[in-house]
């Protein structure tokens, strides 16, 4: 899914997007993202806006979450 919506995502792009993917209700904080990736704060905060623009994640509040989670909430 991810490389259909992205021209060019990026290794850490795959990388977050597979957390997401495997654990659909996963929700996390940018915070969370950064200490998970092991990454640069820029680098992580750079492809979770590349993922919000593309719709694959979006942002509530001070988490981000798959865009498409309401597809598998009751």
């Amino acid at each position: 899914m991810i490389d259909t919506v992205l021209s060019s995502p990026t290794a850490l792009q795959f990388r977050i997007w597979g957390e997401f993917h495997t654990l659909p209700g996963l929700r996390l904080t940018e915070d969370q993202l950064c200490r998970l990736m092991g990454d640069d704060r820029a680098d992580v905060v750079e492809a979770l806006r590349g993922l919000v623009e593309a719709g694959v994640l979006r942002r509530i509040g001070p988490y981000y979450i798959r865009a498409d989670i309401d597809r598998y909430t009751a």
